[in-house]
């Protein structure tokens, strides 16, 4: 455990430090998208199970957007159907979007509604469909000012946080897939970082996390940088210092901060309570996004 090495004064101090934070957020909600390494690793996602059940006892507010991707290749493959990829985009046709909606409604969303269930706590699972939580659109690709058609591919146009709410009142943890609908009832894959975001800026979230398998922004000599605003990750993209794959997920915590997150953080869920750290102590262990140098 963490602090299994600590003497009893270090582990007082470290409880002392929390204080102030368990103030400031007590009330609050936090939306967690969980997903990579701790979502398959069972260590890790007993740690982080346990993370957000302790941000629920001293009043957080966790809403929970999850991924699933291991486990629709795992499916996919066992159903002879090939997995193909555009921009980091899952090309999603009728086959493909039957088992993603299997898979992640299914299976993975009550995978960690038990999780939850499991340890005393309860917790409420559905989609984006349901309650048309997630109003989708269509999503394109676009390659070189080519747009290519990804099938049933979608991202939110619109959250409906009634279903969320309701939860959260009724002091359920709520657990959300990541598949929408339209108007005309197609159901769309949504990128889960993506939805995670739309669902932040649509609660006034007071954070949003996205667990990923690496520490955050680092600049040019791998040094962890702590706090980004929007002006310097843009400064940040046009130099090449945020690249390749971290691009979307700076665009995602920045388009939530810009409409309604009061913070976003991309946090390493391989790190033991990454979570709590990033939350209670004065350093953290991520990189946190606002909107504005100083907030």
């Amino acid at each position: 455990m963490i602090m299994d090495n600590l003497s009893p004064g270090d582990k007082a101090k470290i409880l002392i430090e929390a204080l102030p934070y368990i103030k400031k957020f007590s009330g609050k909600t936090f939306v967690i998208k969980y997903g990579g390494n701790a979502m398959v690793d069972e260590e890790l996602k007993q740690q982080v199970i346990n993370d957000i059940i302790l941000m629920k006892f001293v009043g957080i507010n966790p809403v929970i957007v999850h991924g699933g991707g291991p486990d629709i290749n795992e499916w996919l493959a066992k159903s002879g159907i090939e997995s193909n990829f555009v921009q980091g985009l899952r090309v999603t046709d009728e086959k493909v979007m039957e088992v993603v909606q299997m898979v992640l409604i299914g299976k993975v969303n009550k995978d960690v509604v038990a999780l939850f269930e499991n340890n005393g706590i309860k917790a409420m699972g559905f989609s984006g469909i349901d309650g048309q939580t997630l109003l989708a659109k269509k999503k394109m690709a676009e390659i070189d000012g080519e747009f290519f058609d990804l099938g049933f591919v979608g991202e939110v146009d619109q959250v409906n946080p009634a279903l969320i709410n309701q939860a959260i009142k009724d002091r359920y943890i709520p657990v959300i897939a990541p598949v929408g609908i339209d108007e005309n009832g197609q159901s769309y894959n949504i990128n889960a970082d993506y939805a995670a975001g739309s669902v932040a800026a649509s609660l006034n979230a007071e954070k949003l996390f996205l667990l990923t398998d690496i520490d955050g922004v680092m600049d040019k000599e791998k040094n962890l940088i702590s706090r980004v605003d929007k002006k310097s990750a843009k400064e940040m993209i046009a130099n090449g210092t945020i690249s390749g794959g971290m691009i979307p997920k700076i665009e995602c915590c920045m388009q939530a901060v810009e409409n309604g997150a009061n913070s976003a953080h991309i946090v390493n869920g391989t790190l033991l309570h990454a979570l709590l750290l990033e939350i209670f102590t004065d350093e953290g262990v991520g990189t946190m996004f606002v909107e504005e140098a100083g907030l």
